[in-house]
């Protein structure tokens, strides 16, 4: 896993100076001194992909494609795809590497579609990417024309599929770290736009979260937050007693209008909510890429307007705002 040739591109401007100071040593130490006991697995699926030529790429359609199966014989599109699925559960996607369909958890090209007509054009644009999984948004972002795309998300799982996907795409500026908001560097006004997407309902403190993105982004920046939402007003705000649709890390839940306070009160403006959508059993399901349960098993089985604890079923805004010039 070399970042090279991301420290290399850090040092061509005095902005970053400081975070590339401790950036290797910190990448250094998540990765080389990791417990993580499925770590030497991953490491050697990826090391066993095999070696084929990628002239063909495709970032900016549904299924981040890379290559086509006449570029490969059947035998090594099977090792392809042994190897692929020795880092299952895919849950961020679809792929299509070589011939080989990577049918993820999620339909995360219906997110892109539902939002990239609202969000200013990326190109030429250093973008982050907060939460960002195995990287789809990244390259989905990078296929728009950002010139630089930095992903952060703590999974160990979902860097390694990022390396996967990377080993065929080394040509693009796009850079997946195990990292979470918490690492990044207090103060960093460096991005024109920071993504943050299925993150701040998982946040003790969504104000902290929000202060910590707005740091992050250069005056002006744009922010494209999305999260799960309810009905009601500004003052509306669900706290889950126990679970959420069977997930344990879920603190708030506020309303769209509450959200728009939310972000007012934390330094951004021109906030607007461009998207609420519920989600449905056909945008995130089960298949042989994401085999363990999935929305269909999180609803209540007589009303799938209810999660099975009784509460509204997810249902996502997304927002843009702007941090004060």
């Amino acid at each position: 896993m070399n970042y090279q040739p991301l420290y290399d591109l850090l040092s061509k401007d005095p902005i970053w100076e400081n975070w590339l100071n401790t950036l290797p040593d910190q990448m250094d130490q998540l990765l080389h001194q990791s417990k993580n006991g499925n770590l030497p697995g991953w490491l050697e699926a990826i090391q066993q992909l095999p070696n084929i030529k990628a002239p063909q790429q495709l970032l900016d359609s549904s299924y981040v494609s890379v290559g086509c199966a006449s570029e490969c014989d059947k035998s090594t599109q099977k090792l392809l795809e042994n190897q692929l699925q020795q880092l299952k559960p895919w849950r961020k996607g679809p792929f299509e590497v070589f011939g080989v369909t990577i049918d993820t958890e999620w339909r995360s090209d219906w997110k892109w579609d539902r939002l990239s007509d609202h969000i200013s054009s990326l190109q030429d644009k250093t973008v982050l990417d907060v939460g960002c999984g195995n990287g789809y948004h990244s390259w989905r972002m990078a296929g728009c024309g950002a010139k630089l795309v930095i992903g952060i998300d703590p999974s160990l799982l979902f860097v390694m599929q990022y390396q996967a996907i990377k080993k065929y795409l080394s040509d693009i500026n796009v850079f997946v770290l195990p990292l979470r908001l918490e690492d990044m560097p207090q103060d960093l006004p460096a991005f024109d736009t920071v993504f943050s997407m299925g993150v701040l309902y998982h946040r003790r403190s969504p104000f902290d979260h929000l202060f910590e993105l707005r740091n992050l982004l250069k005056p002006g920046g744009e922010l494209v937050l999305e999260t799960l939402v309810v009905p009601g007003d500004e003052n509306t705000v669900l706290v889950p007693k126990n679970r959420y649709a069977q997930m344990n890390n879920v603190w708030f839940l506020p309303s769209p209008a509450s959200l728009i306070v939310w972000l007012e009160k934390s330094g951004f403006e021109n906030a607007r909510v461009v998207d609420i959508n519920k989600t449905t059993l056909g945008e995130q399901k089960s298949t042989q890429w994401m085999e363990y349960n999935s929305l269909q098993d999180y609803l209540d089985p007589k009303d799938n307007n209810l999660t099975i604890e009784g509460y509204p079923a997810p249902t996502r805004a997304i927002i843009i705002a702007y941090k004060s010039s």
